[in-house]
């Protein structure tokens, strides 16, 4: 057997077996009737684990976020200002995002405007490492998972606004709550930025010893107003 005698045999045995997959399968089918047979197939299977519009998945939330030792209060829709300012009332300096809804400013007391920064222009991460907290809207909210999603539109600011500051303010109202994560997703805008938040920003090491505020802000207090 020549040098290449080998090789040219286990290409024409290659080369067999597949003609013979091919002629097997038969001709292809377009793509157009393989698009068409994969969208007719049936799909029974169960796409929330809770009823959307039931009305304990604001509850549930607020279960299990307060579960990742966020700092949960539920608030009537009119109480939003007068809670926000109990909780910042402490702080000395404060971020807050364009588009955030003034009246939840409205009740801060006496000269609460002036601890307000704005971001514009931009501040510095080291801008933003001198100011306390942040106070944010949100997208949307999993009842599921306890989770926040910003998608960083009006109210809710850049990433690194939410990221920097070690105390974090969310105001979510109780129609932004959604049932599990597939409902969140069909409400968020595929094309947009989007940061999870479940709890406070938290890590640990081999040992397991949890050390908080690492990647992320140290507190988290929601208002769920509804």
């Amino acid at each position: 057997m020549g040098p290449y005698q080998g090789e040219f045999l286990v290409s024409d045995a290659r080369a067999e077996i597949l003609a013979r997959i091919t002629a097997a399968r038969g001709p292809a089918a377009p793509a157009a009737d393989v698009d068409a047979a994969y969208a007719a197939l049936p799909r029974a299977y169960r796409r929330a684990h809770h009823d959307p519009s039931a009305a304990d998945v604001v509850a549930l939330f607020a279960e299990r976020a307060a579960d990742y030792r966020a700092i949960v209060e539920r608030v009537p829709p009119d109480g939003v200002a007068g809670a926000v300012a109990d909780v910042l009332a402490v702080m000395f300096r404060f971020v807050v995002p364009d588009g955030l809804p003034p009246e939840w400013l409205a009740e801060l007391p006496g000269s609460g405007a002036d601890r307000i920064v704005r971001d514009d222009p931009p501040l510095s991460a080291r801008e933003l490492d001198g100011i306390f907290g942040v106070v944010t809207g949100c997208a949307v909210a999993i009842a599921e998972t306890g989770t926040i999603v910003l998608d960083h539109g009006p109210g809710q600011g850049r990433r690194a606004l939410t990221l920097v500051p070690d105390f974090h303010l969310v105001v979510v109202r109780a129609d932004q709550v959604a049932a599990d994560i597939a409902d969140a997703i069909a409400r968020l805008d595929p094309a947009r930025p989007h940061t999870l938040i479940s709890g406070p920003s938290a890590t640990s090491d081999i040992e397991l010893i949890r050390v908080e505020g690492v990647h992320g802000p140290r507190s988290l207090h929601i208002l769920v107003a509804g």
